[in-house]
């Protein structure tokens, strides 16, 4: 009777070993996954000022209208998509890491002045757009509004639209590689490392351009390795001319 008493017990000692086992593991991979969490964001995460360079973010506007209008949502964008002629417009100026990006960063974010919002819807024209990108990106900056929207400027200027682009008149059926090949033959300095090109199923959505901070053309592989995977995508053509 004793012998299988130390048996029995011998049985209780080793399953609470095998459950302590478990749980010591378990906290072990919680605790990898946590690690890998902070191992994916960067050091200075939502620092504002802390980034590594810009992608200034060129929006196809006929792609984005013929979506609105398909989600019945055109009346929402009359302002880019009534009647003048929009091509690429600015879609944003974001601060990113070389891994990751910052957003957000400062809440509640300071207030956007309304005139510096109007001062920007010729290259913005979405006063939603203006009014969230300073809240989600501007703010990482670690500049005041007006210097951050002036960026936006120099950014754009600092960047030339392919002729082609300008006044296109007809749907145009085009491979991703071949819009970069225009904008890197229009801007000296440009190269395949510091731009990307994005889709949907079927449409041109923007065109990707990484900047250092002092707006000079930089690589930037995280950025062109989320470019579009399509062999073809279709540019619509520009409304109201």
């Amino acid at each position: 009777m004793f012998r299988f008493l130390l048996i029995w017990i011998g049985r209780i000692l080793i399953s609470f070993g095998l459950i302590a086992i478990g749980v010591l593991a378990f906290a072990a991979l919680i605790g990898l996954a946590a690690a890998g969490t902070a191992f994916a964001q960067d050091r200075r995460q939502n620092a504002p000022g802390e980034f590594d360079y810009y992608v200034l973010s060129l929006s196809w506007s006929p792609s984005f209208c013929e979506e609105a209008s398909e989600r019945g949502n055109e009346g929402r964008s009359q302002a880019q998509c009534g009647g003048r002629p929009f091509s690429f417009v600015v879609h944003g100026l974001w601060p990113q890491y070389e891994r990751g990006f910052p957003e957000y960063c400062q809440r509640p974010s300071p207030r956007l002045d309304r005139n510096i919002m109007t001062s920007m819807l010729d290259e913005m024209p979405a006063p939603g757009l203006i009014y969230n990108e300073w809240d989600k990106h501007g703010t990482c900056s670690g500049l005041s509004p007006r210097a951050y929207f002036d960026t936006i400027r120099k950014a754009r200027a600092a960047v030339k639209i392919p002729e082609e682009y300008l006044q296109l008149a007809e749907p145009k059926t085009v491979a991703p590689d071949a819009i970069e090949d225009a904008f890197i033959k229009a801007n000296p300095g440009l190269s395949n490392a510091a731009i990307a090109v994005t889709c949907n199923r079927t449409r041109l959505s923007e065109v990707r351009i990484c900047l250092s901070k002092d707006l000079q053309f930089r690589a930037c592989e995280e950025i062109d390795r989320r470019g579009c995977r399509r062999d073809q995508v279709v540019m619509p053509p520009m409304r109201g001319g």
